[in-house]
């Protein structure tokens, strides 16, 4: 396949691949630095702790690196200690307001060497660090992530939780100049009344008292200003797909929507998007603890996807989030890496029936014709419509039931998954019910109706499942039968493929239960089983399998092999799978009747046989 570049075409060498500037690329000044901070802070935050330290031959050491001002100050050590462990990060990940919080605080730590302690050499060095990262501050000029003023609170409960933690080994690390034998309450207690500045129980020979309770004081006010700073400073909230975006990725669906069954999950509204220069193609991504998380295929025109992805590069690199894709086509893949210098990775493979090839004859469907025949014969019955086809009193019922059946407390889904139902600008999207009529119950809130399928549109002539959802009180088999429903009414609507769940590690489950496979594959394939117990991995492949699909590659395409762990926590907070919210006491309540809005996420249930890349 050949791919032209959109927009500039300078930049290419011979072989016709465009090396990034931004791709892969040494940063050994912000490594430096920010490893060296991090190492200072850990010898101050010692030095302020523990009373031999500050006579030991590393303390010599610490004396002339900066940010270490000597045991005279054990309070400002801490403080100076847990300041530079905080700084640490955002050096290495070029933030500039990190930047600038070291440029300020290595001048004062010079000063501070120079006027309390005499030591030249203690000031020569901050100021020659300073120096060295004034002379790189183009190296520095991360913007910031986005972020809300409820890191405040994540602040204050985990710094206040290691001040807790560290003030409790100060209390404790000078047994000798302990007055009497107090009590690990006592202790807790001394260090409680010491962050907020107030004298405790516990008592100390000589001038102890007063280094414990400025360290504890220190440590304090610390945790008081950074939470007051972070709860005061300016929000930078996630960007969202705003309505000029949703237009414009609407006009290059339907012109490019059939390529790639995931095109449609790109209307999510929690998402931002890149156009590349000509406005011919996009990348959808949503940023999750600093990766820049695309999915699927870039949106439009394979010819301007180079524009597109080095847009999304540009923009991962002026915030330094970590890049990578979930869920790429093979295709897809071969664009990445060859245009950013990236690696791929196979991460599954997607169910896809052509509904030409469908049928429930055979052996093979044997178990599927009979559950279907069984629940059929239990007077249920089907419905496969358009949105537009349906009124909006049952929408509003089919959207009730779909929020009160998800199965989880969290709503699940990022990849695949568009996050709602029946909403106005959806009306191509196709809904399959399964109703019971006997069973009415005129109080009920759902009537009659038992299962929910949501599909959306794949090009012209195809539909990607979204949310299978269904009453607990069902009959088992519900998801089966609607499935043979939707592929069995496809032909009247017009519909030649239909794009099922994501097998996760597919191959290697079905490669791993195989006579002869080896002993490293029968490993790997036990691990999955026994993962599955929380992720359903083996029961979606199963699931899938039942319909006799086409296995189409999924990959994942990322960085370097030491960002993979990284990238998976963020796509499983994507996804779900992984939720750092607060508290269902403390979280905002729902509206009346226990409704989800339906511009929430109404994704994935993955006991229910849902997408959960």
């Amino acid at each position: 396949m050949s791919v032209t570049l959109d927009g500039d075409k300078s930049g290419l060498v011979p072989n016709g691949v465009r090396k990034f500037a931004h791709g892969p690329r040494p940063e050994t000044v912000p490594a430096l630095v920010g490893t060296a901070c991090a190492a200072v802070g850990l010898i101050d935050v010692a030095a302020g702790v523990f009373p031999r330290f500050r006579h030991s031959r590393m303390h010599t050491l610490a004396e002339v690196l900066p940010g270490a001002l000597g045991p005279f100050a054990a309070a400002l050590s801490l403080s100076a200690g847990v300041l530079l462990l905080l700084l640490a990060h955002g050096l290495k990940r070029h933030k500039r307001r990190a930047w600038r919080a070291a440029v300020v605080l290595l001048p004062a730590g010079a000063a501070a060497q120079f006027v309390y302690r005499h030591s030249v050499l203690g000031a020569v060095v901050s100021l020659a660090l300073c120096g060295l990262l004034v002379r790189h501050r183009s190296e520095f000029a991360a913007l910031p992530d986005p972020r809300s003023r409820w890191r405040a609170l994540a602040n204050f409960v985990l710094l206040g939780a290691g001040s807790l933690g560290l003030g409790l080994v100060i209390v404790s690390v000078h047994p000798s100049r302990l007055v009497g034998n107090p009590s690990i309450a006592d202790r807790l207690q001394h260090v409680l009344y010491g962050l907020f500045g107030f004298e405790g129980p516990v008592d100390y020979a000589g001038d102890t008292s007063w280094t414990v309770g400025y360290s504890l004081g220190a440590l304090g006010l610390l945790t008081a200003v950074t939470t007051i700073y972070l709860a005061f400073r300016p929000e930078h909230p996630a960007a969202r797909l705003t309505e000029d975006d949703e237009a414009r990725l609407r006009a290059l669906l339907e012109r490019h929507g059939g390529r790639d069954s995931l095109g449609h999950f790109a209307l999510r509204r929690d998402k931002a998007v890149v156009f590349s220069p000509s406005g011919k193609a996009a990348v959808c991504y949503r940023v999750v603890s600093g990766v820049m998380l695309a999915s699927g295929d870039p949106i439009g025109d394979v010819e301007a996807w180079p524009g597109a992805i080095e847009r999304f590069m540009d923009e991962a690199r002026a915030h330094s989030w970590t890049p990578a894709v979930m869920g790429c086509s093979e295709i897809g893949g071969e664009v990445w890496t060859r245009e950013t210098g990236l690696d791929a990775l196979e991460l599954g493979d997607e169910a896809v029936v052509d509904v030409a090839d469908f049928s429930l004859a055979g052996r093979a469907m044997r178990n599927v014709r009979q559950m279907v025949k069984r629940i059929e014969r239990g007077g249920y019955e089907t419905r496969v419509r358009r949105v537009a086809d349906i009124g909006e009193v049952e929408l509003a019922r089919v959207r009730r039931a779909a929020a009160d059946w998800r199965g989880t407390d969290n709503e699940r889904g990022f990849s695949m998954a568009l996050g709602r139902i029946g909403d106005g600008a959806d009306q191509d999207c196709f809904v399959a019910t399964a109703h019971k009529a006997e069973e009415r119950d005129a109080d009920s809130p759902y009537g009659d109706l038992k299962a929910v399928l949501h599909f959306v549109p794949w090009g012209t002539d195809g539909m990607s499942l979204d949310l299978m959802r269904r009453d607990r009180a069902a009959d088992p088999g519900m998801n089966e039968l609607l499935i043979v429903a939707s592929l069995q009414a496809a032909p009247r609507l017009g519909i030649t493929r239909v794009s099922l769940n994501f097998a996760m590690f597919r191959s290697a489950l079905a490669r791993g239960e195989k006579l002869g496979a080896g002993p490293v594959l029968r490993v790997w394939r036990g691990l999955l089983v026994f993962l599955s117990r929380w992720f359903q991995i083996e029961s979606l492949y199963k699931f899938n399998a039942k319909f006799r699909p086409r296995w189409e590659p999924r990959f994942v395409v990322y960085r370097t092999a030491r960002d993979l762990p990284r990238i998976s926590l963020a796509a499983m907070q994507a996804e779900g799978f992984v939720n750092f919210a607060l508290p269902r006491p403390l979280a905002r309540r729902l509206p009346a009747g226990g409704r989800r809005p339906c511009a929430h996420v109404l994704a994935h249930n993955a006991e229910q046989g849902v997408h959960p890349v």
